[in-house]
């Protein structure tokens, strides 16, 4: 099945591909089926340099942009993979490298770049936020060289398999000035954070996606560790927002050309009633309007990631990129599933898994409702509505 612009990034793409075809389904099956996490998978996409994309050349990267990471991340997923497992490391890494000291680039920049850190977690996320994100409570006191932070986080993910984290807190009490002020971000060396003031208290759920709560009680922090400006964070947070669902439509983008490849190779080859199920129209035509959707969200989702490249305003279109894409692959993972029938259901087939994998995009990391009321908002100039 063409699609997917495979005349771009041919060399990216050809290169993702040959890595992916050494974990076969039946690995990301098993994994699935122990709720682990796809170490080996992760460590392989390390060493060969993916995860270390966006980083600049000087520090030891690709210095690539959005666009190629998006890539990369579309064909982990096209794979059959899921690429939830490392994407965090693609999009937090903008919020280090955009707005970090050239101390800190060069602290961290090397060592992640090598895979000796791994920076796959962001603490945004609150209990009674959600993503509300000016409404956040958790707070960072400046005392004297450190800032102790005190709160609580959630749905924060890969903490458990990450060396470092990107953390918005309060550093200014609530409704002093606009609600966007007042909130700052930091870098947290997990190693040193887990067991000394930070509690992690994961959270079991549908998708093989490692997911927690966490728990601040007067976890110290350097000071030298604040990204940007003090009361800046806010600002900072939208540019890895972003680049978060320009990269997770690729992914939607990566699962519904899966799905579409499977589901037509099976509607061609099942035959009942003597005749291949893909032969009658209520087969084919849910088929191709989920396709047709796909390649127009891969419109969207490739000039989301040109915008940001440029460093040109795109939050209109990363949003719109992000519900097009998630949407898209959620029909193309309706019409796999039903048209497999019983199979679908089958954990051999991995329709089923790659279905609640899917599904996740229609509320993470932002929901198609709110992505609504911005478009309603900021593009069609209509009153707030929340």
């Amino acid at each position: 099945m063409k699609g997917g612009r495979d005349a771009e990034h041919t060399e990216i793409r050809a290169g993702v591909r040959a890595l992916c075809t050494e974990f076969p389904p039946e690995y990301f099956r098993e994994v699935d089926a122990r709720r682990a996490y796809p170490e080996t998978f992760v460590d392989a996409l390390t060493r060969a340099g993916w995860l270390a994309a966006l980083i600049p050349a000087e520090y030891g990267g690709a210095g690539l942009g959005v666009t190629e990471a998006s890539v990369i991340m579309e064909e982990i997923n096209r794979a059959g993979g899921n690429a939830g497992a490392c994407h965090g490391q693609m999009y937090n890494m903008g919020t280090l490298l955009r707005h970090g000291s050239a101390e800190q680039k060069a602290r961290y920049l090397p060592k992640i770049a090598r895979g000796e850190l791994r920076l796959q977690s962001m603490g945004v996320t609150e209990p009674g936020a959600g993503t509300d994100t000016t409404a956040i409570r958790t707070t960072a006191t400046r005392k004297g060289d450190r800032y102790v932070v005190n709160g609580q986080k959630v749905w924060i993910s890969r903490v458990q398999h990450s060396d470092l984290m990107i953390l918005l807190a309060r550093t200014r009490p609530a409704g002093e000035g606009k609600r966007s002020e007042g909130l700052s971000i930091f870098v947290v060396d997990l190693r040193e954070a887990i067991g000394h003031g930070l509690a992690v208290r994961p959270i079991a759920n549908m998708v093989n996606h490692e997911t927690n709560e966490l728990f601040f009680d007067n976890l110290e922090i350097p000071a030298e560790n604040l990204i940007g400006e003090e009361g800046r964070g806010f600002r900072y947070i939208l540019d890895g927002l972003n680049a978060e669902r320009a990269i997770i439509a690729a992914e939607c983008i990566g699962d519904g050309y899966w799905f579409i490849d499977k589901v037509t190779r099976y509607a061609g080859e099942r035959v009942v009633f003597g005749r291949p199920i893909g032969q009658n129209q209520g087969v084919q035509f849910p088929i191709a309007e989920a396709f047709v959707e796909l390649e127009a969200a891969n419109l969207m989702r490739f000039e989301a990631c040109r915008l940001f490249d440029a460093r040109s305003p795109c939050g209109a279109e990363a949003n719109m990129a992000k519900l097009l894409a998630a949407k898209a692959a959620w029909e193309a993972a309706n019409a796999c599933l039903q048209f497999h029938g019983g199979f679908g259901f089958a954990a051999d087939y991995d329709v089923e898994r790659k279905f609640r994998e899917t599904r996740l995009y229609q509320v993470a990391p932002i929901s198609t409702n709110l992505i609504l009321a911005y478009v309603a908002e900021h593009v069609l100039g209509l009153p707030r509505s929340f």
